[in-house]
């Protein structure tokens, strides 16, 4: 709309050379009104997704290195997720890099956190985002340990979660890991699906839905895309919507029993 009115003042004031400047300036307004003062600016996406690609690398070793040595299922991990990610080879050793560049021991995390909050923090997905790759890395042996788990929570502090929000977002990730691979036929799947989605037993039919369509919607591929988070890594995104999916799946089918049976 701006855009319009810039070219129309710009035109009667200045002629040709004003309806450059009025298209120039009403394209800032535009974007000021669509995206916000701290909102997404599709210009800057590339900047975005390099430091969102570099930070998580950097985490990653730091995160492996938390207990004193990397495992051998941890190097695999990073490899898969390289390979996953579609990484060319020059591509490869640059994160092989900043993975070694994170692990070292004097490394230094809260410059890097600094630049991913200037650059990313203003979208919670992406902040929320980073937490989850860096869980499930450090998932990648089987369990976190208490040195991983501090860990993890000076990053969160780093990124606006206070150790409550941090807990709660640990909770809900350790549980739609619980359905990775289908619908969970343990004793415990249906309480491990009311905490996948955050909510509990008592919740309401509505507040579980609020829940679950939030979730959805912090996992959607576009939405992540749009604020920055680089195409290849999507799809750890879809497997945890596919996770929630089939959490929150169960828990409908067992209340719609149960309202059946009353």
């Amino acid at each position: 709309m701006f855009r319009i009115l810039g070219v129309l003042v710009g035109f009667f004031v200045f002629g040709f050379w004003g309806v450059l400047l009025g298209y120039f300036l009403g394209s800032i307004v535009d974007r000021f009104r669509a995206f916000g003062s701290g909102g997404v600016n599709p210009f800057s996406a590339p900047r975005r997704q390099s430091v969102f690609l570099q930070t998580v690398f950097i985490l990653m070793g730091k995160l492996a290195k938390a207990d004193g040595r990397i495992s051998e299922i941890e190097v695999a991990h990073v490899e898969q997720f390289m390979l996953k990610l579609g990484m060319s080879s020059e591509h490869r050793l640059k994160a092989i890099v900043l993975f070694k560049c994170g692990a070292s021991a004097n490394y230094d995390i809260a410059p890097k956190l600094k630049e991913f909050m200037a650059v990313c923090g203003y979208s919670s997905s992406l902040r929320q985002m980073l937490l989850v790759y860096l869980i499930i890395m450090g998932l990648s042996d089987g369990e976190l340990n208490t040195s991983e788990i501090n860990l993890l929570k000076e990053i969160g502090r780093h990124l606006g979660y206070n150790d409550a929000a941090f807990d709660h977002l640990l909770d809900m990730v350790l549980n739609q890991t619980h359905f990775a691979e289908g619908q969970a036929m343990s004793a415990n799947a249906l309480e491990d699906a009311y905490k996948a989605l955050g909510v509990t037993q008592e919740c309401s039919d509505n507040e579980i839905k609020r829940a679950y369509r939030k979730l959805m919607s912090q996992y959607h591929p576009d939405k992540l895309m749009g604020q920055g988070v680089p195409e290849e890594m999507i799809s750890v995104a879809t497997e945890q919507a596919k996770e929630v999916q089939i959490a929150y799946d169960l828990i409908k089918k067992h209340r719609a029993q149960n309202q059946t049976a009353a």
